[in-house]
């Protein structure tokens, strides 16, 4: 008679296996809530909700997991899905004007989630990391956008960073908000 097989994974290959399904669901989060965008009259770079998720998903995920989600999602757009603002996607999108920008969404989960897994529960470092983050993000893209349009950095600033600073502070706190109790519900969860 053969034993009895309940439970033939391992409990380590089961946590893989839920790492992964946890990463694959929060970088389709990512791919489906990303391209939602309104472009403005004043600035070549459209409000998305892409940080949102982005800061959503590093919360939810940490440093390590959040990263692997949004390369994940740039790797996706870069192979042409339109995943990106205004439903675009390619290898134009990245080479472009703003596609300094998708590139700092790596800094994002590698600053980020360093203070969220760090400081993990203490409201005042995890904004801070989120904000630290964003900056940086903000720095790279506008680097890239001088250069890819012809723009003083003060110029490329102006129409690309400063009209969106008040709504990613919103953003960031209700990202924060949301992501920290879905962490908590997983934390009890042992995900």
């Amino acid at each position: 008679m053969t034993p009895s097989h309940k439970n033939l994974q391992s409990p380590k290959s089961t946590s893989s296996i839920q790492t992964m399904t946890l990463t694959g669901l929060m970088t389709a989060t990512l791919c489906l809530l990303a391209p939602i965008s309104i472009q403005l009259p004043f600035s070549p770079i459209p409000l998305s909700l892409a940080t949102f998720v982005i800061y959503f998903v590093i919360i939810v995920l940490g440093q390590k997991r959040s990263f692997l989600s949004v390369l994940l999602y740039l790797l996706l757009g870069f192979a042409g899905l339109p995943i990106f603002s205004g439903f675009t996607g390619g290898v134009g999108k990245l080479l472009g004007p703003t596609g300094g920008y998708l590139i700092g969404y790596l800094f994002l989960p590698l600053i980020c989630g360093f203070f969220v897994d760090r400081w993990q529960g203490k409201v005042f470092s995890c904004l801070l990391g989120l904000l630290l983050g964003t900056l940086v993000c903000y720095f790279f893209g506008t680097i890239w956008l001088t250069l890819q349009a012809k723009l003083s950095f003060l110029a490329a600033f102006s129409s690309a960073v400063l009209p969106f600073l008040l709504f990613d502070i919103v953003k960031i706190f209700l990202s924060y908000s949301l992501g920290y109790q879905v962490r908590k519900r997983l934390n009890r969860a042992g995900l």
